[in-house]
């Protein structure tokens, strides 16, 4: 039996867990470049949990600037570069990296957005954003994991632009993730629901 297509699984299935779906050029892209049923649900996991940080970082600190649509698509197409390595679905490895980049280029995604395939796992380098961190945090709070440094960079942000101390925006930072952090069980759930292949 074949999975369903890309496109479908990134924009259908909303239910369990209620997962936003892909936006539309990511869907496309996914299907496009044939890429496995698990990776999508990965995918949306992750851009759902960036639909919530972007949501809140918002609504608590407008003076934030950053491109919201670019953090989405960024979420959404992040380990887009794991179709050419699959054995990065289910260990570790880092070559999907540049690849996703590169490849998303080729398919004529700007360099602005197809940076997210490269820079997602590198949130110290030089020139990394407030759209980068975010899209970094949301790999990895999707699952509840938590990284002190990173979270650190994005509150020193948040005290940049929202003039208050570093400390509450700690706080509210915290609880933020805590809450999202609740879902992590569910989406780990609705990933591993999802074959590593089409096939």
């Amino acid at each position: 039996m074949t999975a369903p297509g890309a496109a479908s699984l990134a924009t259908d299935d909303l239910d369990d867990p209620p997962l936003r779906p892909l936006p539309g050029q990511a869907a496309v892209l996914l299907e496009r470049a044939d890429a496995p049923p698990r990776l999508v649900a990965h995918l949306r996991a992750v851009h759902d949990v960036a639909a919530q940080l972007v949501a809140w970082a918002q609504r608590h600190c407008p003076g934030l600037e950053f491109d919201a649509e670019a953090v989405l698509f960024g979420a959404a197409t992040h380990d887009i570069g794991k179709v050419l390595h699959p054995a990065e679905l289910s260990g570790p490895g880092s070559r999907h990296e540049a690849a996703g980049r590169e490849l998303l280029l080729t398919y004529g995604v700007p360099a602005g957005l197809a940076r997210f395939a490269g820079t997602h796992a590198s949130w110290t380098a030089p020139g990394t954003g407030v759209a980068d961190l975010l899209v970094s945090l949301a790999d990895k709070v999707w699952k509840n994991r938590r990284v002190p440094e990173l979270e650190d960079l994005v509150v020193a942000r948040l005290a940049g632009a929202g003039g208050r101390p570093a400390w509450q925006w700690f706080m509210e930072l915290d609880e933020a993730l805590t809450a999202i952090g609740e879902g992590a069980d569910r989406r780990l759930a609705y990933q591993m629901s999802h074959p590593l292949t089409r096939r």
